[in-house]
């Protein structure tokens, strides 16, 4: 189930079902707000949306009960997370999902909304969508490649390719935006070559770990399954959280594997990813691409769970096409 396309002038709320709004600076908050209503659309915010407790989040009544408003409310049209953290899936069996599915809309964030995302995805059907948080737009210097990217996979029903920006950079810009590094952005590495077509399935890969052996997991049955993972994963810790989805049933299924640019932090190299991949025999036979621009570098894609993707990686060059649903 796609979610209507967003259009100029229609209404985006602000949620905060992971950390709080309360945490970024509001300077960030004003050009975020400024940048989304010069892209042409309304900017409100949940209630609840800047409290916070001592973990800096608020009570799973005050996230839910933004939550169900915003997609309860007719004029809201999308709906856009503030900001990641650490207790999404704090909400997972307290959400009205029949409310949701009788009023189908965008949902748009990464990282922790990871578990929000998919959950509504395996209860309702309804597509949600892996991209920046409302947040991201506060950036100083926000590449058009960000926002062009959400833009086509919001508001455009066509099939995109996902292109490789020529750059990127995972400095802290929310701390420092005068005087940021970026790097030559050389594209996705073929790990395996070959063909695929299936739905994406996927997100932040210690966030998804979360839901197995629960009702919230989606079916990785033809599934092209996109993981990314922060700065505070290392090496061994991305292995063993790999294997253990790899260890699932439906795992046998996998039609191809997307993996999102690490940050430098994180110490977690692409010769060793290599290393690691190409020992992974249950990824055999099925393409699996390294390094795409997806996750917790800049600047980002948006990716549709549970639309349909088609992976070409021959010849030493890779395209991913998308499509909606």
């Amino acid at each position: 189930m796609q979610p209507p396309r967003l259009q100029p002038g229609d209404e985006i709320r602000v949620i905060a079902p992971s950390m709080s709004m309360a945490i970024v600076k509001g300077k960030q908050v004003e050009l975020a707000k400024e940048r989304l209503e010069q892209l042409g659309f309304r900017v409100t915010f949940g209630r609840h949306v800047d409290e916070h407790d001592l973990v800096f989040s608020t009570s799973v009544e005050n996230r839910i009960e933004d939550l169900h408003e915003a997609f309860r409310d007719p004029a809201v049209k999308a709906i856009f997370t503030a900001i990641g953290g650490y207790n999404a899936n704090q909400l997972l069996a307290h959400i009205d999902y029949e409310l949701i599915r009788n009023n189908p809309k965008i949902l748009i964030g990464y990282s922790d909304i990871t578990a929000l995302q998919l959950a509504i995805y395996r209860q309702t059907g309804l597509i949600t969508y892996s991209g920046p948080h409302f947040s991201t737009f506060g950036m100083k210097y926000m590449a058009d490649y960000t926002i062009q990217g959400m833009l086509t996979a919001l508001t455009n029903d066509a099939p995109f390719e996902l292109e490789t920006p020529e750059t990127w950079s995972d400095d802290k810009w929310y701390l420092e935006q005068e005087d940021r590094t970026y790097y030559p952005n050389e594209g996705p590495v073929i790990i395996t070559e070959g063909r695929a077509e299936g739905r994406l399935i996927g997100g932040n890969l210690c966030t998804l770990n979360l839901l197995q052996g629960t009702e919230f997991m989606p079916s990785l049955k033809g599934a092209v399954l996109f993981i990314e993972d922060d700065n505070e994963t290392h090496l061994m810790k991305f292995d063993r959280d790999l294997q253990s989805i790899l260890h699932l049933p439906e795992a046998k299924e996998l039609k191809a594997v997307l993996i999102g640019r690490f940050q430098k932090e994180s110490d977690v190299t692409e010769s060793a990813l290599i290393s690691l991949l190409k020992n992974k025999p249950e990824l055999a036979g099925i393409p699996v691409l390294l390094n795409v621009s997806f996750g917790h570098t800049d600047p980002m894609a948006t990716l549709p769970i549970g639309g349909q993707a088609e992976i070409a990686a021959q010849n030493g060059k890779a395209e991913i096409i998308i499509y909606g649903a």
